[in-house]
């Protein structure tokens, strides 16, 4: 396969004497140069505060609920029980609006 003088390319992985400019060996298909460019590394997924916000308003809402009976309840407690459910409310939307918009938008340079 070598041509004008040059000697034939062989393959590193199996030794297959291939053409000048492959990508890649016919026989093994392993790559015959290096990547130009490395892929980043890997970002582990951030950990939600969410579902702990979640799992509180619940807890308290269930004590308020397990007393909604025998007295009424301090506004304090009202307002702490409405307040989380709001944080939640509003975390889960902007959530859903990053993953909507996580995609390549109109205009943008990325």
């Amino acid at each position: 396969m070598a041509r004008r003088g040059r000697a034939p390319m062989i393959c590193r992985n199996c030794g297959t004497e291939i053409a000048d400019k492959a990508l890649i060996c016919y026989r093994c298909g392993g790559a015959t140069f290096e990547a130009r460019r490395k892929a980043p590394p890997a970002v582990p997924p951030r950990a939600s505060v969410l579902p702990v916000l979640a799992a509180a308003t619940l807890a308290l809402a269930g004590l308020v609920m397990g007393q909604a009976g025998t007295e009424a309840l301090p506004d304090e407690v009202s307002y702490t029980i409405a307040g989380l459910a709001s944080a939640v409310a509003l975390g889960t939307w902007v959530r859903r609006r990053r993953a909507a918009g996580s995609g390549s938008r109109p205009g943008s340079s990325s």
